[in-house]
């Protein structure tokens, strides 16, 4: 661990004995002193370290700052030891896919600068892992021309805005290689197509195979087979589903991919990731060079996201060893193949917002940045059994579901088990265990952390809280009115399927889950454990016109459902022994109508 600069710690030591004079002058404990001088030696210390680059992708730009890296560089080894023509990685997002692409186009590109000198990135790597595996592996440093695409410009609202910004990117590729336009290597006809494509020429025709004709005319002009690296190769796709022009988008990435990937002979090798693996029959039709690496493989495991070592070794550099444990229980768990890791995002963050407040608690940063898109809508389209695995999950206990990878944007609503597929590939879910069972594989499988678990108390809470504020409570409100209990079981029997709990149904969820039913009924207070009588009702109803009823109800929640009847009973009892009504009267209510319901699981029993 490298020692705060002399500089940044003499201030302190001036300040303290400063600070000692006037503790003995005037007599004053030192301990808040103490406090402040902690956190000031804190600061100091962190000055003399390198930042963190919250959202820099970058390679280059990490390390010319210089910010804190955890090296992965080592994926260079495997990628030519281990590595296809054609290689897939999917993985959650902000797992660390977008800065490995920029490490690897680092490391291979044989890049020029503006006086067409060729620039040597070698030094980006001095001191990595990689520098040490042997010549055989640095002799490709700076050799290929590397095409580089990200695709997450299509996330657009039509089809023509999201083709139009991926034409705009295919064009910028190739303005970034107009050099090739120099001399002889290209022909008349092919300068002249190369030169539409910079144009933005409206012809579709250019763009279906523009990366296959950049790979050939780069593959003119050095001398050397080209590196294809894509990026968020399914977020067109994604958008697109949910846009309603999937059938046009599909269409055009799959030409863009089959030339450049398929019958490419100029291709030395490729770097395709995304968070979702999309069928090889929809995209990826006839790739029979493709090497797929997911969550579920072993290969390449360490290189997205951070291992127990790598935070160790990040939270002792800045001075927070102590807080190793808080962060494995909100930022560890996933596991991908046999490695276990932490969300690098997150991990990053909460070490950033901890240099500044030691104090500071963990918060979910992932689930403010992740695509909730395909999980809402399935959650939103969830039967009632899985309603009841979600709640299995919250409350910590596991699942096992068939997990199956070849699966269309197209086929997501086909089957409920879809939803666990998503879950599980998107970060949502992590894999206790396997088994092989016929053709399927079996997962057992949990939440991976609680930063996830906030995911699932909140964001998933909070959509099926919209779908019950859409309902039409009227038919309640009308049945209280009438003391119809048979209407009000049904109503709040069949809102309390639908949603989700996670509260172990304690009485306290279900008074808060009463009073947001109640929060619609107009013209009157609604008052929550409020002195009245000589003890405090769960809920009164008090109405701003006296000759309308005012309602008193009190709430019990038993564990057997044979005891709610004789719980309803002992609520009413409770209400009238204690004299709730019997204030409200007095106040000048004609009626007051008195209800006790008993809870027990997803259903209730009420009495008047």
């Amino acid at each position: 661990m490298t020692a705060p600069a002399p500089q940044a710690i003499a201030p302190l030591k001036l300040m303290r004995t400063s600070m000692q004079a006037l503790i003995e002058i005037y007599g004053v404990t030192c301990y808040g002193i103490d406090m402040m001088i902690s956190k000031w030696r804190r600061e100091a210390f962190c000055m003399a370290k390198r930042p963190l680059g919250i959202g820099v992708e970058n390679y280059k730009r990490l390390l010319e700052k210089p910010y804190y890296y955890v090296d992965k560089t080592l994926m260079v080894k495997d990628l030519l030891d281990k590595g296809g023509s054609v290689n897939l990685f999917t993985r959650p997002r902000r797992f660390g896919k977008t800065l490995a692409l920029s490490m690897i186009k680092t490391f291979f590109e044989m890049e020029f600068d503006g006086g067409g000198n060729v620039i040597d990135n070698r030094h980006y790597f001095d001191g990595m892992k990689i520098m040490e595996a042997g010549d055989e592996y640095l002799r490709h440093t700076g050799r290929y021309p590397v095409i580089s695409m990200s695709l997450k410009s299509a996330r657009q609202a039509n089809y023509h805005a999201a083709y139009t910004l991926l034409c705009r990117q295919i064009a910028g590729e190739f303005d970034r290689h107009k050099y090739v336009l120099q001399g002889n290597a290209l022909s008349k006809e092919e300068k002249r197509r190369y030169q539409a494509i910079l144009d933005l020429k409206k012809d579709e025709t250019l763009y279906l195979d523009a990366l296959k004709f950049l790979s050939d005319c780069l593959q003119k002009y050095h001398g050397e087979n080209v590196i294809i690296l894509i990026d968020e190769y399914d977020v067109p796709l994604e958008n697109a589903f949910f846009r309603g022009f999937y059938g046009q988008m599909i269409d055009f990435v799959r030409s863009l991919f089959e030339s450049a990937l398929k019958t490419n002979d100029c291709l030395q090798f490729a770097v395709v990731t995304g968070c979702l693996r999309v069928s090889r029959e929809s995209i990826f039709t006839g790739l029979n060079n493709l090497k797929i690496n997911s969550i579920l493989d072993n290969g390449f495991a360490e290189y997205f996201g951070f291992t127990q070592f790598e935070v160790e070794n990040m939270l002792g550099y800045y001075g927070l060893s102590e807080k190793v444990q808080e962060a494995k229980t909100w930022y560890d768990g996933y596991l991908f193949g046999d490695t276990e890791v932490y969300n690098p995002w997150s991990v990053i963050n909460y070490v950033d917002t901890a240099v500044g407040n030691s104090n500071a608690f963990p918060r979910p940063y992932w689930s403010n940045t992740s695509s909730n898109g395909i999980v809402r809508e399935l959650i939103e389209r969830a039967d009632g059994l899985a309603k009841d695995e979600l709640e299995e999950l919250i409350a910590g206990r596991t699942i096992e579901k068939p997990i199956h990878e070849d699966i269309t944007y197209g086929e997501i609503y086909d089957k409920q088990d879809n939803l666990w597929n998503f879950l599980f590939f998107t970060g949502y879910l992590k894999a206790v265990s396997q088994r092989f069972e016929g053709n399927k594989i079996y997962l057992t499988m949990t939440l991976p952390n609680e930063e996830v678990k906030y995911v699932y108390e909140n964001k998933i809470q909070e959509w099926f809280d919209e779908n019950v504020r859409k309902a039409d409570f009227a038919p309640f409100y009308q049945a209280m009115r009438e003391q119809d209990t048979q209407k009000m079981e049904e109503f709040i029997n069949g809102q309390l399927n639908f949603s989700i709990s996670f509260h172990d149904e304690g009485e306290r969820f279900y008074h808060g889950y009463l009073l947001g039913i109640l929060g619609g009924f107009g013209g009157c207070k609604i008052l929550s454990n409020r002195e009245q009588g000589t003890g405090r009702p769960d809920i009164i109803l008090r109405p701003n016109n006296p000759h309308h009823p005012a309602f008193v109800i009190e709430i019990k929640r038993v564990k057997n459902f044979a005891k709610q009847d004789k719980a309803c009973d002992e609520a009413l009892r409770q209400i009238e022994n204690r004299g709730y009504a019997t204030e409200l009267l007095h106040d000048g209510y004609d009626k007051v109508i008195c209800y006790g319901i008993c809870f027990c699981d997803k259903y209730c029993v009420i009495k008047t």
